[in-house]
């Protein structure tokens, strides 16, 4: 089933179900008025003691509901005066929402690793960090029965403020030496109100970072990750997660400056299980309190910028899709605020 969240200018926030045959979407909002958000029918369920998906079902059948035109919505902008998409999943506080990534997950990510590193780092006989935790992911990431495996690399990009929707765009900050796509599935998730963590469903990602600036040094990884970053157009609720074909394009004034081709994504590409990675998030007590919305990047296999010799400029277009699995995530480039290049001074309070 695929979910979007969207907005019809003058009638506010709604929720809706794709349905893909006729190229439309059923707005769910039409009929429940109190279900402007994916958590507010989570919310119900939890009250109902049903699945997600089955109230999503039940609320397409029911009579009167309206449709709109599902294309209409993928090529519009929130500046326009249509229908248009907003965040596949949401919280109405966005400091109520997590988003966190783990990396060296997927088997061809160790090579892009060192791609981007230094050649003497990544030539040496000697393993290095990237290379020792990417062999621990190997030897114990899929741990078999109930038992815990070792732990992925972790890393945290901000809380709900970073994220972008489709067809809004990513900005590259004046003090960042790059920017970078990594095309990705994410984990959508809440935490019940017994603290329980519940996965809503998987969406497309771009988990826009700054590889120029990891290359100085693998200790800036941290804050390399600290940007805006995509997701969407759709939530859907019932990716199993075991296969799915990527792609990442990017267009400079119409013509393709990069193109990945196939990017293999899932468990069956992974030297991490989802249920270990879901593990190592969720452990920590900060990460399960109840009403928070979580969304965790789960790698990928390949990025561009250890094989390019260009770097991202203002008005690029960045464009992640999937077959079979979702529409596209398309997302601009822009520049940031040049007032960011300059040093930021703390003043008395």
């Amino acid at each position: 089933m695929r979910v979007v969240q969207f907005e019809i200018p003058g009638a506010g926030r709604r929720v809706g179900v794709v349905v893909e045959s006729e190229n439309e979407v059923c707005d769910i909002t039409s009929v429940h008025s109190d279900w402007q958000r994916v958590i507010d029918v989570f919310q119900e369920s939890e009250r109902a003691g049903c699945a997600l998906r089955e109230l999503f079902s039940d609320a397409t059948s029911r009579p009167g509901i309206e449709r709109l035109d599902y294309l209409s919505m993928l090529n519009s902008g929130p500046n326009e005066d249509v229908p248009f998409l907003h965040l596949p999943v949401d919280h109405p506080d966005p400091h109520w929402t997590l988003v966190s990534g783990t990396g060296l997950t997927h088997l061809g990510s160790m090579q892009s690793r060192d791609e981007m590193h230094t050649a003497e780092e990544s030539s040496s006989a000697e393993m290095t960090d990237s290379k020792r935790m990417f062999a621990m992911g190997i030897a114990e990431g899929k741990p078999a029965g109930e038992g815990r495996g070792v732990a992925p690399e972790w890393f945290y990009k901000g809380n709900g403020h970073v994220l972008r929707s489709h067809r809004q765009a990513l900005t590259l900050p004046a003090y960042a030496r790059d920017g970078g796509e990594e095309a990705e599935l994410a984990g959508c998730y809440v935490i019940d109100a017994a603290g329980q963590a519940r996965r809503l469903g998987f969406a497309l990602g771009n988990e826009w970072s700054d590889h120029a600036t990891e290359k100085l040094n693998y200790l800036y990884l941290a804050p390399s990750k600290l940007r805006q970053c995509a997701i969407g157009p759709e939530l859907i609720l019932d990716c199993d997660f075991q296969e799915l074909s990527l792609q990442c394009t990017v267009l400079r004034n119409g013509d393709t400056i990069y193109d990945s081709g196939e990017l293999w994504s899932g468990e069956r590409h992974m030297c991490h299980s989802l249920s270990n990675c879901e593990d190592h998030h969720f452990k920590f007590a900060q990460h399960r309190h109840p009403g928070n919305v979580h969304v965790h990047f789960f790698g990928t296999s390949k990025l561009s910028y250890g094989t390019r010799d260009w770097v991202y400029e203002s008005g690029d277009e960045i464009k992640i899709s999937s077959k079979n699995f979702s529409a596209p995530l398309v997302n601009g480039v822009v520049a940031g605020s040049p007032s960011e290049s300059t040093p930021i001074r703390v003043v008395p309070a």
